[in-house]
């Protein structure tokens, strides 16, 4: 029965209509206890990814596992690793039997998670080591050995460094999010972690794209792997309702506030550039009289996890996040999702709009563009290959000033009078607003970029993610922090990844 899945992984019909074809977790060559569990948890049916890719992990083959987020890719190397180590010894002292790699401190704890409630019928150990907290219970909580582990990179040197653990009897190796792990910079930290493994180790490579750094390390660390790639029946941009509004910058909070209270009762993320920008976002919203929470890579570890509890609880009704910290968040029931402010890399919007389009579920997805953005916007629109259909702002929404000098948000005010339809893009709105304690100023008035480049024109490297500290606390090899200051300027910087690093020992 485990051979099975050749027949469904390449059959172009499957491959192009998942939802035609209907199997169950009992077909894949699952043990009983693994099949009992996920009955109690009122899981049966599989999702694509983990028909295509539970069957050959089973049989102890590579495999490179090409899905989007939300798609079930934890349960698509989870399950069969948990399969693979049950009847088989338990690990010696500081020794790890699996390992599991990913990009952030959410997303491993995610995994870790999961990891426990599939194996909660199975006598295996597991934890999970990040940056950003104390390393002193990691190194405890490894001592008597551990046949799971969930980990970033960075601290995981770190622990070997200290000697806490060693890699050389591991039989499972999974790089999840490959791409995300290339992006903060881990790729030299991965190198290194993969040579101390042995070299019969079974490796399975997750992914939602394959750059050619990551086709390279799939082509010297993998063993003839068997490839598997979704098509989903409908790809996450068809799945989420989509819109943008054209806006001037310090439009942008009162619209933002008018959107959440006419979704009242909602779960909202909303993403921002800055780490400076989320926080000032926070305290807006607050002083509106909404509820709101920021994560990025400046919040603790304690403070990213209650900012996430109360989101799921749905004390805490909205979520401010950066990109790079909104990676594992998996929050179901998300109905609306809006960009603050427009990526600098397209790919990335579809990740951020796929935060409402959860295992097949259909969303809301709000862009607010100003005319700075448009540019972006177009890129955007370039890779979907349509047009983002245009709305205008919500009613009564719109603020009278101009950012102040430092370029933070204007005054909310509440008094201003609803515009009446629908702005053309790139007209000037009419009327004035002032700055505070200056003459008046066009509204209309495209402010110039802190960076010098014409509005609209961002630089050439836009698309080339940097490479930095990430925000599990890790200092990634490759990274080298640069650290800029110019006189008078108190423009937020772009986040480069998060934390800065933990003092090692």
């Amino acid at each position: 029965m485990v051979r099975d899945w050749r027949r469904f992984a390449y059959a172009p019909m499957y491959a192009q209509n998942f939802e035609s074809y209907s199997m169950l977790f009992s077909q894949l060559g699952l043990s009983k206890a693994l099949l009992d569990t996920l009955d109690g948890l009122h899981l049966t049916t599989p999702t694509p990814i983990q028909v295509q890719a539970i069957p050959p992990v089973l049989e102890g083959r590579d495999v490179i596992g090409l899905a989007q987020t939300g798609t079930g890719k934890t349960a698509a190397f989870s399950l069969p690793i948990l399969h693979r180590l049950a009847p088989g010894k338990k690990a010696a002292p500081k020794k790890v039997r699996a390992l599991i790699l990913s990009p952030t401190r959410e997303l491993s704890a995610q995994i870790a998670k999961s990891v426990r409630d599939y194996g909660r019928r199975l006598h295996l150990t597991s934890t999970v080591v990040v940056g950003g907290v104390s390393i002193r219970p990691q190194i405890k909580a490894l001592a008597s050995g551990v046949d799971i582990l969930i980990a970033t990179p960075g601290r995981l040197m770190d622990l070997i460094e200290q000697r806490a653990v060693s890699l050389n009897e591991i039989e499972v190796v999974v790089l999840d999010e490959a791409d995300q792990m290339m992006d903060i910079g881990f790729m030299p930290a991965i190198k290194r972690l993969l040579a101390m493994t042995p070299s019969t180790r079974q490796t399975l490579l997750f992914s939602a794209t394959m750059p050619k750094e990551i086709r390279q390390l799939s082509d010297r660390h993998l063993k003839d792997p068997v490839e598997v790639s979704v098509i989903p029946a409908k790809k996450t941009a068809d799945r989420v309702e989509h819109s943008v509004m054209h806006m001037q910058t310090p439009n942008k909070m009162g619209a933002l506030a008018g959107l959440i209270r006419e979704r009242k009762g909602e779960r909202v993320i909303v993403f921002t550039r800055t780490k400076r920008g989320a926080d000032k976002a926070v305290k807006r919203l607050d002083a509106d009289g909404i509820n709101a929470a920021a994560i990025h890579g400046n919040k603790s570890q304690g403070q990213r996890e209650r900012a996430l509890a109360g989101f799921r609880a749905g004390t805490v009704p909205v979520l401010i996040a950066t990109d790079i910290a909104a990676r594992g968040i998996d929050v179901p029931g998300v109905s609306l999702v809006v960009n603050y402010e427009l990526p600098n890399v397209p790919e990335v919007y579809v990740h951020r709009i796929g935060r409402t389009a959860r295992a097949g579920a259909e969303g809301t997805a709000v862009t607010f563009c100003a005319p700075d953005e448009r540019s972006l916007l177009r890129d955007i629109e370039k890779m979907l290959k349509t047009e983002i259909p245009v709305e205008k702002a919500p009613e009564g929404t719109y603020v009278d000033a101009l950012a102040d000098p430092d370029g933070d948000f204007a005054p909310l005010n509440r008094n201003s009078r609803p515009r009446q339809g629908a702005r053309p893009q790139g007209a000037k709105p009419q009327g004035q607003g002032r700055k505070p304690g200056q003459g008046g100023k066009p509204q209309g008035q495209v402010r110039k970029p802190a960076n010098g480049q014409q509005a609209g024109k961002p630089g050439a490297n836009r698309h080339q993610p940097a490479a930095a500290a990430n925000q599990n606390g890790d200092q990634p090899a490759a990274a080298k922090p640069r650290r800029r200051k110019r006189s008078g300027d108190r423009r937020p910087r772009p986040e480069q990844g998060g934390d800065k690093a933990v003092a090692r020992g």
